[in-house]
């Protein structure tokens, strides 16, 4: 049975009331082994396939900056728990030199000349295939957040704890519908997404995920 509640956003201006929804998982626990046997399947091959790839990433960072390739930052995960999410560098070195949290903006002028390409075409993100073979993230599932943000979310919405019953997805209906998130208003209309997501996911609806986001991103979709 749903339960609605309000709470008041006196903390952004956002909206004077917002309505939130528990919803539960609508994923048997049989499709849940099925989708991680096909994740796991599924970041074997894409490792194998895209390796080329890799490799002429990891010259393209190295050879403007000389910086580290790689970029490891914590993020929330599945049962709440912290792993290390892996990235292509496309900011430069000291992006973040303050130790202050930033989101990437449009234009952003912390962005390389290779990460600049790399997020347009969201060839960043490959490092994360890794992180789905180890069992920290899915094909399919929320994009995970920083501890520093999941807080600011949880103190306006604290339905963000529902996500923690799946494995953040390296595709998601939110990024694909809602774009990056630079702002606290998108933030939590991507929760609402997600949460929508768990409440009507199955094997068919990540498939149309995976095949929308891949044609997006082919067809050269900003997002």
């Amino acid at each position: 049975m749903n339960e609605v509640k309000t709470k008041t956003l006196s903390m952004t201006g956002i909206s004077p009331v917002h309505k939130t929804l528990y919803y539960e998982d609508a994923m048997s626990p049989a499709a849940c082994r099925i989708k991680r046997c096909l994740d796991i399947a599924g970041s074997v091959i894409g490792l194998v396939i895209s390796s080329p790839l890799f490799l002429i990433i990891y010259l393209a960072i190295k050879y403007e900056d000389h910086g580290p390739a790689i970029f490891r930052q914590e993020r929330i995960g599945y049962r709440g728990k912290i792993f290390t999410l892996y990235k292509f560098r496309s900011m430069k070195v000291a992006a973040e030199a303050n130790g202050k949290p930033a989101l990437c903006q449009k234009d952003d002028k912390r962005l390389t000349r290779t990460g600049r390409f790399l997020r347009e075409h969201h060839l960043d993100e490959l490092p994360q295939l890794w992180n789905v073979l180890k069992g920290e993230m899915s094909f399919v599932g929320p994009r995970p957040e920083r501890s520093f943000y999941v807080k600011q979310i949880m103190s306006i919405n604290p339905d963000y704890q529902l996500l923690y019953q799946l494995r953040p997805g390296l595709f998601s209906p939110a990024t694909l519908y809602n774009g990056y998130t630079d702002t606290m208003e998108k933030m939590l209309r991507r929760l609402r997404m997600d949460l929508e997501y768990l409440a009507a996911r199955s094997l068919w609806l990540d498939t149309k995920i995976i095949i929308l986001t891949i044609f997006s991103i082919l067809t050269g979709k900003k997002f």
